[in-house]
């Protein structure tokens, strides 16, 4: 074969060493090359051709998490609490007392949790344990553990198994990270092909009229090119498969006799949740779950709709209902958020038009603070979809459900009971995928503490389904993080929908 110029240089400057097993450090050192690129190809290809050996080694190291960085800074949670506890007389170590001082609701409970699996105990309101030292050994090894790895990556294999395996159940404390290391060493082939054979020359890879108007072209050496070669096949432009899942979905929802709805981002936590009678307490509006917003802070509601929340949520208003019996705090419903559902414009869309019999549908994006996994992401779509008539009905919506993922290409529907806060009989919708049912949402009637307050005496069948797991059916795809890397490649063979 012919070596091209990178190849020459590589094979030369591992001559310097024959025996020598080379880094890639080595190499970018001694050929003086700035890019890893030229190292990899150039080693690629003499490996090939039986010039040097190349050899692999798997690496895994262990950094911190984004968690793992505030531990690290502010320290280890459940040692922040213990040296607390420690600290104070028996009397004092109560839930109380930890809030009081400094320690978050949000934090407590899940560190109260860390150290009643290592001893401690709550008897009547009071922290209690039997062996402080046995607490405070394991605590400290956790808090070791932390630093040691603050101050750089560190391997896997040396680090003790157990505590590698209990931070890894933990949300984001600390990153396994895998690597391939690449080394190479001289072949008896690469020690052995002459020296002649390894001199560089200027070889020209592309022909045009201004170079053949030169002086000396008879003479010049050119780039070999493989004639016999596999060629790119030319790729047309086309629309990302989600946005063909979208138009797809919304020609089905439009063929069926629906209007479509749209809305903004940006919602007060009264129209995203307390329209929809979900309690001020309900663990979905904490902070871990919804995205809170600085700027707006606060979004301007009528006072005469906080009023009929207040009343709804206090005693049910006229509904028939109890309400939940707590009092409703009103500068909590203005406060401004990324919308965690698009239901909140389809309750919009009925207080505008409560008189009105309509059948509509929205596809938009919704935000929550999900953890990244194959079927998570904290920025989804949302299919949602309403009938407001007066003789809708829980065996139409189910219909009406069942009629869309035929035209999608899924006959096999079912529904089960669900929970809702707001939908009064409430179901679960799944599909049969791959040999198993597969939710992709839910649906139910409006509560009357919904629809009543808005202006409305009929019946409401609604609907929400993430677009992404559905998406994940069409496409087969086993991982929704497929949709969104930027893999040109990938993108091009998934089907035209």
């Amino acid at each position: 074969m012919t070596l091209g110029n990178n190849e020459k240089k590589m094979l030369r400057c591992m001559r310097s060493k024959q025996k020598h097993v080379w880094t890639l450090e080595e190499l970018l050192e001694i050929t003086h090359w700035k890019d890893q690129v030229h190292v990899a190809g150039a080693g690629k290809s003499l490996d090939e051709n039986g010039f040097v050996e190349t050899i692999e080694k798997h690496m895994k190291f262990v950094t911190l998490g984004s968690e793992g960085l505030k531990a690290s800074e502010n320290g280890l949670l459940e040692k922040r609490i213990w040296d607390w506890i420690i600290s104070q007389t028996e009397e004092k170590r109560t839930m109380n007392e930890l809030f009081n001082a400094g320690f978050e609701r949000h934090e407590a409970g899940p560190g109260i949790g860390l150290l009643k699996s290592i001893g401690i105990s709550i008897e009547k309101g009071i922290f209690t344990f039997d062996n402080e030292e046995d607490i405070t050994e394991i605590i400290s090894e956790r808090a070791n553990f932390i630093g040691e790895i603050s101050e750089e990556k560190k391997d896997f294999n040396n680090l003790e198994k157990e505590l590698v395996e209990h931070f890894s159940g933990r949300k984001n404390l600390i990153n396994i990270e895998e690597y391939i290391v690449r080394e190479w060493k001289l072949t008896v082939k690469g020690i052995e092909v002459p020296d002649k054979e390894l001199e560089e020359v200027e070889l020209v890879g592309e022909i045009t009229p201004e170079f053949l108007q030169k002086e000396g072209w008879e003479n010049a050496s050119y780039k070999e090119f493989d004639v016999n070669a596999d060629t790119p096949i030319p790729v047309g432009g086309r629309p990302h498969p989600m946005q063909s899942l979208i138009e797809r979905i919304r020609s089905v929802f439009l063929e069926m006799g629906f209007s479509e709805i749209e809305g903004n981002y940006v919602q007060s936590a009264g129209w995203n949740m307390d329209a929809l009678f979900i309690p001020q307490s309900h663990p979905a509006r904490t902070m871990q779950d919804t995205f809170y917003l600085d700027e707006p802070e606060k979004i301007d509601i009528p006072d005469e709709m906080l009023d009929l929340w207040a009343s709804v949520h206090e005693n049910g208003h006229d509904t028939g209902s109890l309400g939940w019996g707590s009092e409703f705090d009103k500068e909590e419903a203005k406060k401004g958020l990324l919308r965690t559902h698009t239901t909140v414009n389809t309750v919009k869309y009925i207080a505008e038009n409560p008189v009105n019999p309509s059948r509509v549908f929205g596809i938009g994006r919704v935000f929550r603070q999900e953890t990244i996994d194959r079927t998570h992401l904290p920025e989804f779509h949302q299919i949602e979809g309403i009938i407001h008539e007066p003789n809708a009905s829980l065996p139409m919506l189910i219909s009406t459900l069942k009629t869309f993922y035929s035209k999608m290409g899924y006959p096999d529907v079912r529904v089960r009971p669900a929970y809702f806060p707001y939908t009064e009989p409430s179901v679960e919708v799944e599909v049969y995928w791959r040999g198993k049912w597969l939710e992709l949402g839910g649906a139910g009637i409006f509560r009357p503490e919904v629809t009543e307050p808005l202006g409305s005496e009929w019946p409401v069948c609604a609907w929400g389904m993430g677009l992404e797991r559905l998406a994940m059916l069409v496409l087969e795809l086993d991982d929704i993080r497929e949709l969104y890397q930027p893999d040109l490649e990938r993108l091009s063979r998934m089907p035209i929908l």
